[in-house]
């Protein structure tokens, strides 16, 4: 394998990672509160259908700046749907897997309803304003490095990695990040201490939203192209995945993601892969799902999550 093989590879799985990340660590957010979120696939679907309808309609007035507007729109409306998961759970104490699964049926049916009222058809146009490539001034010119990392590379990826670490810096090393840790593993002591454990949760799932409508805006606008029902087809549950197996920390689910964003540009770059090659394309087509399962069966009973996460709080018990 060349050097511009690798380097392609490296690109492809930066890209393919960038929205798992982003969606990973906002499942991060919401199970260190305590709510478990079942719903990051239907909230990547909002974020994804509504970033692709802003970057339609106001491509021509912000030019290049449209799909950065277009991040921000679809991290907002996933935090407004986020917002569903978090009444249903902590206000009317819903099953938190019921809640999720309610969201993962909905946004897709909801999203599809629009796109046929806006548009006349099952599926949006294709954007004209999308994340391309990006060269890092003076890094890119570094040999081999320069090439393989930060020339002709995804900027978006290097951001939800630099996202990733200040997550950390915000879970564990700050007061609202020991507080959001407090809830989800003993809700009633941090409550005695004055933490209001409400609060505490919708930040959580509110947070959790904001970051999964960016992952889905960030795929529909750097993979997908435009948005129809198959748009995401299981980026949430991979995401979901990713978080499991960091272990519920950031970096750990940064670390994840990029092991499932490989997984997915199988199909793409497998044939630049020696021992790949021979691999017919249905296999690295479905390699996605197949590591998810594997992943989740072979760590999810190792994992130890929050200890109250699922738990629905009732302050007068």
């Amino acid at each position: 394998m060349n050097l511009d093989a690798i380097a392609t590879i490296i690109t492809q799985t930066l890209i393919y990672a960038a929205p798992l990340i982003l969606t990973a660590l906002g499942g991060v957010f919401s199970e260190r509160s305590g709510i478990v979120n079942v719903g990051l696939e239907g909230i990547m679907v909002m974020g994804a259908f509504s970033s692709v309808v802003f970057n339609l309609t106001y491509a021509s007035q912000f030019g290049k700046l449209t799909p950065w507007l277009g991040l921000l729109v679809g991290g907002l409306v996933g935090c407004l749907f986020s917002l569903l998961h978090a009444v249903a759970t902590i206000n009317f104490r819903a099953d938190h897997i019921i809640s999720g699964t309610v969201m993962n049926l909905m946004a897709p049916a909801l999203a599809v309803f629009l796109v046929k009222d806006l548009y006349d058809k099952g599926q949006t146009d294709s954007i004209q304003e999308f994340f391309g490539y990006f060269h890092f001034p003076i890094l890119g010119d570094i040999p081999v490095i320069g090439k393989l990392f930060f020339a002709k590379t995804s900027l978006t990826a290097y951001i939800a990695i630099l996202i990733s670490f200040v997550a950390w810096f915000v879970v564990f090393k700050t007061k609202f990040g020991l507080r959001l840790r407090s809830v989800g593993e003993h809700p009633q002591a941090a409550d005695t201490l004055g933490i209001n454990v409400y609060a505490m949760r919708y930040a959580g799932v509110l947070i959790s939203g904001f970051l999964g409508g960016m992952g889905g805006a960030l795929f529909a606008q750097s993979i997908a192209g435009r948005f129809a029902v198959t748009t995401i087809a299981g980026q949430g549950f991979i995401s979901m995945a990713a978080m499991i197996f960091g272990k519920w920390n950031p970096i750990g689910a940064m670390g994840a993601a990029l092991f499932f964003g490989f997984s997915q540009n199988l199909s793409i770059a497998g044939k630049a892969i020696p021992f790949i090659a021979s691999i017919p394309d249905v296999y690295l087509l479905i390699a996605p799902y197949v590591l998810t399962i594997i992943v989740l069966v072979a760590f999810f009973g190792q994992a130890a999550g929050p200890k109250a996460n699922g738990t629905n709080y009732i302050k007068s018990k």
